[in-house]
């Protein structure tokens, strides 16, 4: 019998045999994750539509399901929380702005049929920034209300933190799963770019946007990531028969490491960099110089949001323009201002720089670097800086952040490892070694 409180703090790896063996029922799991958001939701602020009973119908469906015998999916049971620019056909999504708010999908987007081909419970929308772009929300950080839990997945995260689910969806069009999985001190994935089918989500930007996954522990990332790439066509129901075996053990051997200090490296703060470094050091990582082109991502990276934020969300400028906040209106200007020489030449540059990058990774197995500058910033006013990952998105690289050991009562700080693109699986696995590593510390 496992105590209903101490049920959300259990890995998704465990839920899932406690589900499998019978000793939890999927009504028992959404309950006790129901429980813990009423704890803990008037603090943290991680939901922007959270209904009790809709979850529980979900639940009680999975649990009659199991007693007619009929075949579980890989997610059976397991609540989930989908960032609000991911649409439901059952549930509202406001996309985080004041045009959007009542605004009912007609269907769902891929990456939530996927969820529910696989058995998943929808829990309910977590919050997101405005657009996903950098208007903050009002969410807090589950480790101290009065820091930021970054964004613009700040919902995914902080709900994951705060235990109100084992597993959320976020996206990232510059840092925004890597950087507030550090700030909550849990485990985010951001996968090479279009892994995940990104079908039914607000688009911010074609060229960067990418969805991810948020969770405690990265075996049970591993499993979500498996799941939601390993696709036969773009039917979201059809999981191929090796989807349900993810890779679930550290790699055999010690990963080389290159240690990178990304452009800005200055701007850390001094624990960042010290830990990083002792880290580094312990791990016998080699340092790595990114080749000179890298100087200027964050700009070309910008140019490229910008412009085609303009696009995907000039709706607006018929319908809510007045409503959107002015952090989100001037981007969409600049975008809409930029030269089209300007931002060809931003996107040629990705292929040459990433060449050059090839070359690191034929020395090293994966990257070391930051996943922020620091830990998560005072005040809500802002969700912190992207710096440290928008070069990443801009290569679409596949990057997990874990988190590094920490006090009661400190905010967490994290480390980065970035694979090469198509290597997501090799790289979860290189992450479990650290995990593992970073235990014995």
């Amino acid at each position: 019998m496992i105590a209903p409180e101490t049920i959300p703090d259990l890995t998704l790896l465990e839920l899932q045999k406690a589900l499998r063996a019978g000793e939890l029922t999927a009504l028992e799991l959404t309950d006790a994750c129901l429980a813990r958001i009423a704890a803990r939701e008037p603090e943290v602020g991680a939901w922007a539509f959270l209904d009790p009973e809709l979850a529980r119908a979900q639940a009680k469906a999975c649990d009659a399901q199991a007693a007619a015998g009929a075949p579980l999916g890989p997610l059976h049971g397991i609540p989930v929380g989908l960032k609000d620019v991911i649409d439901t056909a059952d549930m509202p999504t406001a996309n985080g702005t004041p045009p959007d708010q009542g605004r009912r999908p007609e269907a769902d987007a891929w990456v939530t049929a996927r969820l529910r081909a696989a058995g998943a419970v929808i829990l309910g929308k977590t919050t997101t920034t405005e657009l996903a772009f950098m208007n903050p929300t009002a969410t807090r950080n589950p480790h101290n209300p009065a820091h930021t839990p970054g964004g613009s997945s700040a919902g995914s995260a902080a709900a994951v933190a705060a235990g109100m689910v084992p597993l959320a969806i976020g996206t990232q069009t510059g840092g925004s799963v890597i950087r507030p999985a550090a700030f909550c001190g849990v485990v985010g994935v951001k996968p090479s770019f279009d892994a995940i089918p990104r079908d039914g989500v607000c688009m911010q930007s074609h060229t960067l946007d990418t969805l991810g996954v948020f969770a405690r522990d990265p075996r049970d990332a591993a499993i979500a990531v498996a799941l939601l790439v390993a696709t036969e066509g773009s039917d979201p129901a059809r999981i191929r028969e090796d989807a349900g075996a993810p890779v679930l053990s550290a790699a055999s051997r010690r990963p080389v490491f290159g240690y990178v200090h990304p452009p800005e490296w200055e701007r850390a703060s001094p624990e960042m960099q010290s830990r990083l470094d002792a880290l580094a050091a312990d791990l016998g990582a080699v340092p790595v110089t990114l080749p000179e082109g890298f100087a200027h991502v964050a700009e070309q990276r910008a140019v490229i949001n910008f412009v085609e934020m303009a696009w995907h969300y000039r709706r607006y400028r018929s319908a809510g323009w007045d409503l959107l906040s002015e952090v989100t209106r001037n981007a969409m200007d600049d975008g809409a201002a930029t030269a089209a020489t300007d931002y060809v030449a931003a996107l040629r540059q990705r292929e040459p720089l990433y060449a050059g990058l090839e070359e690191v990774f034929g020395e090293v197995d994966c990257l070391l670097c930051p996943p922020a500058l620091g830990a998560a910033p005072h005040g809500l006013e802002s969700t912190g800086d992207s710096i440290f990952n928008g070069l990443w998105t801009f290569m679409g690289t596949p990057c997990i952040t874990l988190p590094l050991p920490h006090g009661d009562g400190e905010l967490p700080l994290g480390v980065q490892l970035v694979g090469r693109r198509g290597e997501d699986k090799a790289l979860l696995a290189k992450a479990m070694w650290v995990s593992e590593y970073l235990e014995t510390l």
